[in-house]
């Protein structure tokens, strides 16, 4: 087991509260139905979350997740209208739950190594309308979802260090050796949404990004926030906003590594012009990263671009989890861009009134991919205000507020 019984009680109090947190609507009430998903060397801590929403009253439905043997065959197998299938039923229960707990142990990292990425894109379209279903619902308030992960040796394997000290890292970052975890991350979520709040006040225009490989310029689009201290995501330090896309220019290098689908894919560098990816280069993985660019018309598109305050986050080390290096405090902190899906809830206004023909016109991406991309280089971030005044944002690894 990677966590004594006392840890583990702890990651399950922080995981409800997460979801709790992260509701942008009315609260949760007895009786709610909560959704645990899992992969299965995750079933200690889905145990532990399972009888703390019995014992907050919720109606908690288990699922295990199919192993990746499964997923492979599934991939290798199916054809195009197996790909696309959704089970009689699964609408109607994505519409019927109110949280989603995910907890993420995955075995094998590069099972879907040589599946062909095509088809794993076929899928994910597929079943873009039953994320579609949890997005309006949590546009609405009825709806709230977090995710973590529990340490696997493949994991650590990938990590290049021990099962002890990954998960002795994963206990670091969210806060699981303190007495009162739950009350350390209300602390360190109020401390991340003042400075959200700071960049909210300051009318930003346009976003400059300069390190030693990536020179970027992004514009923030009309009606446009930071997200800060949600709690979707543990450990989330990050703030973060989905831009419009359109304004998007430059060159980004993500230096820290990523798996993705089974793929391994390191020194992405991606060239924009007019908001899209016109090159798309990397040290390896080249070949999936181009056509996973090319699974739809969003997929070259950014949907995300995100900062880490190093004096928020303790993980110093590569994980092999987009999880915790999309968190990445270390010497520089980080900054991540995501190809792909944008986030609604960035929109300022009423996000009920965000449909379609709005986000186009506000150059909100749409996409079945969403692929966070890390640079952990030392950067600076400037802000164009709408003044005209250009403000040094970021720099050192932390807001300068």
């Amino acid at each position: 087991m990677s966590f004594t019984k006392t840890q583990l009680s702890r990651y399950a109090d922080v995981m409800v509260w997460a979801m709790e947190n992260a509701r942008r609507g009315g609260k949760f009430k007895k009786y709610d139905t909560v959704l645990v998903r899992y992969d299965l060397a995750a079933a200690p801590l889905a145990w532990a979350v399972y009888e703390r929403l019995l014992q907050k009253r919720y109606h908690a439905v288990v699922r295990a997740n199919a192993p990746e043997e499964f997923t492979r065959s599934f991939y290798t197998l199916a054809d195009d209208k197996q790909l696309a299938y959704i089970a009689a039923g699964e609408k109607e229960f994505q519409q019927s739950i109110n949280g989603l707990i995910s907890l993420r142990a995955p075995a094998d990292l590069t099972a879907l190594k040589n599946v062909n990425p095509s088809r794993i894109a076929r899928a994910a379209v597929g079943r873009k309308s039953l994320r579609e279903i949890l997005d309006r619902t949590e546009q609405e308030g009825l709806f709230s979802w977090t995710l973590c992960n529990y340490p696997t040796q493949e994991m650590a394997a990938q990590a290049g260090v021990s099962l002890k000290e990954y998960a002795a890292q994963v206990a670091k970052a969210c806060f699981l050796n303190d007495k009162d975890p739950v009350k350390k991350w209300r602390q360190a979520m109020a401390q991340i949404a003042d400075i959200g709040a700071w960049l909210n006040g300051l009318k930003i225009k346009k976003l400059c990004l300069k390190s030693m490989h990536a020179d970027l310029e992004i514009t923030l689009g009309e009606q446009r926030k930071f997200i800060s201290g949600g709690g979707n995501n543990i450990p989330s330090f990050e703030i973060f906003t989905s831009p419009d896309w359109r304004g998007t220019r430059g060159v980004y290098y993500a230096d820290l590594p990523s798996y993705r689908s089974g793929n391994y894919v390191s020194g992405v560098r991606l060239q924009f012009q007019n908001g899209r990816v016109v090159k798309a280069a990397a040290d390896q993985g080249q070949n999936f990263l181009r056509k996973m660019l090319a699974m739809d018309r969003g997929a070259a598109q950014v949907g995300e671009f995100s900062l880490t305050d190093r004096r928020f986050s303790k993980i110093d080390k590569f994980m092999a989890d987009t999880l915790f290096d999309e968190n990445f405090g270390g010497r520089h902190g980080n900054c991540h861009l995501a190809v792909g899906a944008s986030y609604a809830d960035t929109f300022a206004a009423d996000v009920r009134k965000l449909d379609k023909k709005m986000k186009a016109r506000l150059g909100f991406n749409e996409s079945s991919l969403h692929w966070d991309l890390i640079n952990t280089e030392e950067k600076a971030v400037y802000a164009i205000l709408e003044s005209g005044k250009k403000m040094l944002l970021y720099e050192k690894g932390r807001f300068l507020h």
